[in-house]
């Protein structure tokens, strides 16, 4: 049996875990017979724990007074059917841990009452009425919401399988349960067997039944994936995302194998990364206490505990994820999942006070032993602030597959994106960057189009502007070569690359860089970007360097857009406003930005400010005269507006085959409504222009108001950090060692 043979080579800290013992009885899963105990004795004197349950307990009670529903499935995401289910099933999780806690009948008997009317139901259902899944429910929609159910069903079930009778749980096994469980392994493999997060939740769900009922059959499934000799290597779902390819790990180990980096990081990003915390670390929960000779905590040296630190260093200032790839703004750690999470990486992974800082601005904590542990250290004031610093994330399973960077310094965050596809949530963007001042966005990244669980926007699923807008390389901070996306926008050729790692170094706190390469977007063009966070006692606040080199074999036209929040306050720049709106092109996202004005640079530098948040922005980039610089907008060709109406500026540059942009943003003053008042509304830079620019170096030089120069040169070719650089540019030699100068 594959459950005897799987070890581990690293070790991380579940000493916690090691106490449980096997085979104690239910509850077993999540809560324990121990901890269930703990948790009754420490109850009145935890402030968290008890507001968390008081909470609970008032939510479940109103819907044990609205009396119990389960319709005949009919909707999408948004409609009432979907809404009713995914709400039952969040209701019979909570009722049975507030029966274990609480003692009191009603609880168990709603419980049960409610999985009768399932296990009546179920056996009567065809699969979902709505056609738009590649693997439909029964439910729900999708296999995915089923598999949602079934996760939090079976924690329910574990919680009131002592109290139930033998009857009632041979009913509830073989008229729902495994039935269940097998539609959405066996009867769905090219949901199941496969690495993306839909499959993540179906493994677990079937995984967490299996660990409820003793089932080795179900949970090898769980673990391993399907043995199935007919399902097709290389098949795609219907969002382009590969469901087996040959040799490929499946299950949940395979889930854990694949996205994952060294790091944590998740290759779909972090808004799929937070949704996916909760199958992957509740799983993981269970098997700790049911099966703790896995060690599934010390699988891949802990990446599940290193997949929580690394989600937390992907939020803003407000705890908001960046929405890389397919994300939607606002959500944060804020979320129920991400609670959940705190919870069990601080109970399994040392207890780091950090932590306890998160589960404090979260102000509620899980109702079992490890949200008990977190309120008892926020009780203790044992909690230390989470330091989020600039930090490195590599993509890949082995970690070499490109990544994310954040610069932080003083307010300002820099999310520097070089990774690897992302699977079928991935955008094609390399090299692609957002800005954000104290949570706020400066640089934006569109995020996903999609208005969640809203009916009235497409039932709450992703809209067809996702593809044809939000996934589009215009849509987002970087280059665009002859107005074609990076890798012809097909998922077959970006998920054979991903950009390479140039550098990193944020050791100097007052510069901070971080520089990748991309060569393989276009096919014969090179580039090279670079971006510094530089603190710098001639500036108000922290500025950011952006340095983009392309070398190509052939003349193209470049854009380079920039997607400003705010309103535009000055440019050293005339452009002509168009009266007649028409879409800047007619495909790959091009046909949904409005051409709303055009200029022409009139120096060798072009300066574009405005104004967000009452704070002051200004972008400086080189320039020559034949570049065109537009003002554009999203918006056209979108009839039913699902996208946002958001400004861009864009530089576009012409018939040529190698070039440098070089730019600095800059933050700046700040403007009082109440005392009408602006302060340092204008940049501090006089000029910028490229000084020096070859094969081994780009440097550029910043000339302050007040007259300072300030010299950024970047070694092209020789990244090393001991390299000692000895140049001349005009009459003045520089001198430095490591693969970036800056004075």
């Amino acid at each position: 049996m594959f459950l005897a043979i799987v070890s581990c080579k690293d070790k991380v800290n579940t000493s916690r875990a090691n106490e449980v013992v096997s085979g104690q009885g239910h509850p077993k899963l999540i809560l324990t017979k121990q901890g269930v105990l703990d948790i009754k004795k420490a109850l009145g004197t935890v402030p968290i724990f008890d507001a968390s349950l008081s909470a609970t307990k008032a939510e479940v009670d109103a819907e044990i007074e609205e009396g119990i529903d389960v319709p005949v499935p009919k909707d999408l995401s948004g409609g009432y059917t979907h809404e009713r289910h995914k709400r039952n099933f969040l209701m019979l999780q909570k009722a049975g841990v507030l029966f274990q806690i609480l003692d009191n009948d009603k609880y168990a008997i709603y419980v049960r009452d409610m999985l009768m009317a399932y296990a009546k139901l179920y056996p009567t259902l065809p699969v979902h009425p709505q056609t738009r899944s590649y693997a439909r429910g029964k439910l729900f929609w999708q296999c995915l919401n089923d598999s949602n159910w079934l996760v939090y069903t079976a924690q329910a079930y574990d919680c009131v399988y002592e109290w139930l009778s033998e009857k009632d749980r041979n009913i509830l096994e073989n008229d729902l349960f495994i039935p269940f469980a097998k539609f959405i392994s066996e009867g769905n493999p090219q949901f199941f067997n496969r690495v993306h997060n839909h499959s993540t939740w179906g493994n677990v769900a079937v995984g967490m039944l299996a660990l409820v009922i003793d089932n080795d059959e179900l949970l090898e499934n769980a673990l391993i994936g399907l043995k199935v000799d007919n399902l097709k290597a290389g098949m795609k779902d219907n969002d382009g995302g590969l469901i087996q390819v040959e040799g490929q790990k499946l299950g949940f180990y395979g889930n854990l194998d694949e996205p994952f980096s060294p790091d944590g990081y998740y290759n779909e990003g972090p808004y799929y990364q937070r949704y996916a915390m909760y199958p992957f670390l509740i799983f993981a929960q269970a098997l700790q206490n049911v099966k703790p000779e896995l060690k599934v905590l010390e699988y891949k040296d802990g990446v599940l505990l290193k997949a929580v630190n690394a989600l937390i260093n992907l939020t803003d200032a407000n705890g908001n994820f960046f929405p890389l790839n397919d994300g939607q703004k606002g959500m944060s750690y804020y979320t129920d999942a991400l609670v959940s999470a705190v919870d069990i990486a601080y109970y399994y992974g040392g207890k780091n006070p950090e932590l306890l800082s998160i589960a404090k601005k979260q102000n509620k904590v899980v109702l079992d032993d490890t949200g008990l542990s977190v309120a008892m250290g926020v009780k203790a004031g044992l909690e230390l602030p989470f330091q989020k610093k600039s930090i490195n994330l590599s993509d890949g399973k082995n970690g070499d597959e490109g990544g994310v960077g954040v610069l932080r310094s003083h307010g300002l965050e820099l999310v520097y994106k070089y990774a690897s596809q992302g699977s079928s949530h991935g955008h094609y963007d390399k090299l692609s960057f957002s800005l954000y001042e104290n949570g706020n966005e400066v640089i934006q990244d569109y995020g996903l189009s999609r208005f969640v669980n809203i009916e009235q926007k497409g039932g709450g699923n992703y809209l067809k502007e996702n593809k044809t807008w939000a996934k589009q390389t215009i849509a987002h901070n970087t280059l665009s070569v002859n107005g074609q996306n990076h890798f012809k926008g097909k998922f077959e050729i970006g998920s054979k690359h991903h950009s390479e790692l140039y550098f990193y170094n944020d050791e100097q706190p007052n510069v901070q860089i971080i520089s990748a390469t991309e060569d393989n977007a276009y096919p014969g063009t090179k580039m090279l970007r670079t971006f510094a966070l530089v603190k710098d006692g001639d500036f108000e606040k922290p500025f950011v360097i952006d340095l983009l080199k392309v070398k190509s074999l052939t003349k193209n036209q470049y854009d380079l857009p920039y997607y400003y929040l705010g309103h535009i306050m000055k440019t050293n720049f005339e452009y002509n406003s168009f009266s007649q709106l028409k879409p800047l092109g007619k495909n790959n996202g091009y046909q949904h930005l409005w051409n709303e004005a055009l200029g022409k640079p009139t120096e060798d530098y072009t300066v574009f400010s405005w104004k967000n948040n009452n704070l002051f922005y200004t972008l400086t980039t080189t320039s020559s005269k034949a570049d065109q610089l537009i003002l554009a907008r999203i918006g056209a060709n979108d009839p039913e507006y699902n996208l946002r109406k958001d400004p861009s500026f864009i530089l576009r540059r012409k018939d040529v085959k190698n070039t440098t942009f070089a730019s600095v943003i800059e933050s700046h003053g700040s403007y009082s409504p109440v005392s009408e008042l602006a302060l340092n509304a204008y940049s501090h830079l006089s000029s910028l222009k490229i000084i020096l620019d070859n094969e081994d170096y780009t440097a550029i030089e910043l000339i302050t108001k007040s007259n300072k120069s300030k010299v950024f040169i970047l070694s092209n070719k020789d990244n090393s950090k001991d390299k000692n650089h000895n140049i001349k540019i005009g009459d003045k030699n520089y001198n430095w060692i490591g693969a970036y100068y800056y004075r």
